[in-house]
């Protein structure tokens, strides 16, 4: 149970001074019942309306974002335009966040969310959640980058990756790399480690979550129900 005042609040549409003034003017529905007033406590699941217009007052939010090149994934930034900038206003206000990061220079499929426990169980080292990524490269991918790939490939300071996935398209300039953990800038340092300088870096999956063809760069959508319900959500 919530309280109504607090429910369309938490939208980001209204503050909670605007939400207690649309109540007492009568103009929000409970279950098709006007309220008695801002406090009254509304249950999980109960119908909500504002001027006939039904509400979604769902705690959790969840947002697929095509993230474009020349944006950083941060909450904030004084000099950089973010993720969040290229979200409207009410759901700026919802206390979004990225679940990992994308270079500033990459492209391709960011989950944005409130859903603090979800993002946990996404990044957590232990998970291993296969994240997918296109790659163009400076130079031929080969069958040596593969096995060198699926036998951990050790970066340029030493450190030594978990073993992953590389398939090599045609032309062999492209490939898609298939990671199962999440070090800095790690498939351009890989390849780097390879002599095959990464030109261009697109992510098109991140464990059942997968980029949505039809979602131009610099666009956002909702999850769908089934895509959330893959996510345990």
């Amino acid at each position: 149970m919530e309280r109504l005042d607090k429910l369309l609040a938490a939208t980001g549409q209204w503050s909670r001074k605007e939400a207690k003034a649309l109540v007492k003017a009568g103009r929000v529905q409970v279950g098709g019942v006007r309220p008695k007033g801002p406090e009254d406590k509304v249950a999980e699941g109960t119908p909500v309306t504002v001027d006939g217009r039904p509400i979604a007052t769902e705690q959790g939010v969840y947002v697929m974002l095509h993230k474009p090149a020349g944006v950083v994934s941060s909450t904030q930034d004084p000099r950089e335009r973010t993720v969040l900038d290229l979200l409207p206003q009410h759901l700026r206000r919802r206390a979004l966040f990225p679940v990992g990061r994308l270079d500033k220079d990459t492209e391709g499929l960011l989950l944005l969310t409130n859903d603090g426990p979800l993002a946990h169980a996404l990044l957590a080292p232990g998970r291993h959640v296969d994240k997918v990524y296109y790659v163009e490269v400076d130079g031929w991918l080969d069958q040596q980058d593969r096995r060198a790939f699926q036998a951990g490939v050790t970066l340029a300071d030493g450190t030594v990756c978990q073993p992953a996935d590389l398939t090599v398209l045609d032309p062999p300039s492209q490939g898609l790399v298939t990671l199962r953990e999440g070090k800095y800038h790690q498939v351009k340092r890989m390849l780097a480690a390879r002599g095959k300088p990464v030109t261009y870096l697109k992510r098109l999956s991140m464990g059942p979550l997968t980029l949505d063809p039809a979602l131009p760069a610099g666009a956002w959508r909702p999850l769908t129900p089934e895509e959330k319900a893959s996510l345990g959500r």
